[in-house]
């Protein structure tokens, strides 16, 4: 069996494809998975790091502006079709899979007009683009959020699954977690994290909340700054003369052990990416959600509300963001054993388990045998 995976842009496009990948290379033995991306995106180092076979093509997101660079952008994607065209008469796949961002356009466009079985899979609660013009063109689409299903035509074809997460998400013991940090299992922990670059505004707004968290000795936290601003915020604390290194405080540039960072916190406080919110809810976690603002067509906003409405977290928008609204609902939720207990509850309802096998079968099912 041959299988083309692709996805390229963002990490949330990226993951859940190289997942898909390794799954379907692991429970078929007589299988080859190509793994189709751009040559400029990121998965075009990625994806071979990971130890997948990587095709890439030309490929570049057109301009949400009337430019001259539309045009160029245009006949960058014309290159694309007929780059993919090739490969697939080369891979002649037997499926095709696309979990979104620009490259999958082509892609899956092309393997859709030769007939060939294709899947989309759409993180979001707010579909891509690119997923809605290819909707009506591919044999199916797999959900992760229930809220998405009214944004396509198509309801014959859509069917929710969730969202791939890393194995070891919930499923670690919550001392074994603390243990990993250094701190206390029996104390509740908030954890803060803005991606691997950091998140500007929940920097500052938690720069500003320490000096009242420092009152709770009892509460610990967790704080990834982000590689690009961790040496910024802590010479911004001592500028403040806010004591950072403390026994129940880890600020971090980066947390390399998320799935032990999630088993030992009660709260999390971080944007709303719809991989962030698979996480979250396979751990069971109380969320203080921050949508990135300038997430393609608001689409974190659409994921933030849709776990708000589940009651599994409250909605900070980002132009509102500051220190006294951030603590205040710091107070509500994680002062609150009720709510916090309740709203963990709620997260770990969002997303039923076993995602990644639901889509492994429902790809097989759709592909020549």
């Amino acid at each position: 069996m041959r299988v083309i995976v692709t996805g390229g842009g963002t990490g949330g496009h990226i993951y859940p494809a190289m997942a898909i990948a390794k799954a379907l290379q692991e429970r078929l033995n007589d299988i080859r998975v190509l793994y189709v991306g751009t040559r400029s995106g990121m998965e075009a180092k990625l994806i071979p790091e990971n130890g997948l076979e990587f095709r890439g093509i030309s490929g570049q997101g057109m301009p949400r502006q009337l430019s001259a660079e539309i045009l160029k952008v245009a006949g960058t994607n014309v290159r694309a079709l007929w780059e993919t065209k090739r490969i697939l008469k080369e891979f002649d796949p037997d499926l095709v899979v696309g979990t979104g961002g620009y490259v999958s356009g082509p892609v899956v466009l092309t393997a859709a007009f030769f007939g060939i079985p294709t899947v989309l899979h759409e993180q979001n609660a707010f579909p891509g683009k690119t997923n809605k013009i290819l909707a009506r063109m591919v044999k199916r689409i797999l959900l992760t959020f229930p809220e998405s299903e009214k944004y396509f035509g198509v309801k014959d074809k859509l069917q929710v699954v969730g969202l791939p997460v890393r194995e070891k998400i919930g499923k670690i013991d919550r001392k074994v977690g603390a243990k990993a940090f250094g701190l206390d299992p029996g104390k509740r922990t908030i954890l803060v994290t803005g991606g691997s670059r950091g998140a500007l505004s929940i920097n500052q707004a938690l720069t500003g909340l320490l000096p009242k968290l420092a009152e709770y000795p009892d509460v610990q936290l967790i704080w990834a700054t982000g590689t690009a601003t961790h040496d910024t915020i802590l010479h911004e604390l001592e500028t403040r003369n806010i004591n950072w290194q403390r026994e129940q405080w880890r600020i971090l540039a980066y947390v390399e052990h998320m799935p032990e960072a999630l088993a030992c916190s009660d709260l999390c406080i971080c944007r709303a990416g719809a991989s962030t919110l698979a996480e979250i809810s396979a751990a069971g976690k109380a969320s203080i959600l921050i949508p990135y603002p300038y997430a393609a067509e608001n689409h974190q906003e659409y994921n933030a509300r849709a776990f708000e409405n589940k009651g599994a977290a409250c909605v900070i928008l980002d132009k509102e963001l500051n220190a006294e609204i951030l603590w205040d609902n710091v107070q509500k939720v994680l002062l609150n054993s009720f709510k916090l207990e309740e709203m963990a509850t709620r997260a770990r309802e969002v997303f039923a388990p076993g995602a990644l096998d639901r889509i492994i079968n429902l790809c097989l099912q759709t592909a020549w045998r």
